[in-house]
């Protein structure tokens, strides 16, 4: 038991510090931070520094 929620514990843990990583990365490019750089601080592809900062576009977009 005290291992399943100490399981459930950190899945929380990461979930809440994977929001404030795609929070920082779209960020850093609205501060023009070069994605070059985002890329090298993250350990991201461009590819997945792209699709963090548009998704954020498109949430943008269509809340209220």
């Amino acid at each position: 038991m005290q291992l399943s929620q100490r399981f459930r514990d950190a899945e929380a843990r990461n979930e809440i510090l994977r929001q404030e990583l795609t929070a920082t990365i779209r960020q850093a490019a609205a501060d023009d931070v070069p994605q070059k750089d985002i890329c090298e601080a993250t350990g991201h592809t461009r590819r997945q520094v792209r699709r963090i900062v548009l998704a954020g576009e498109t949430e943008t977009a269509t809340e209220p």
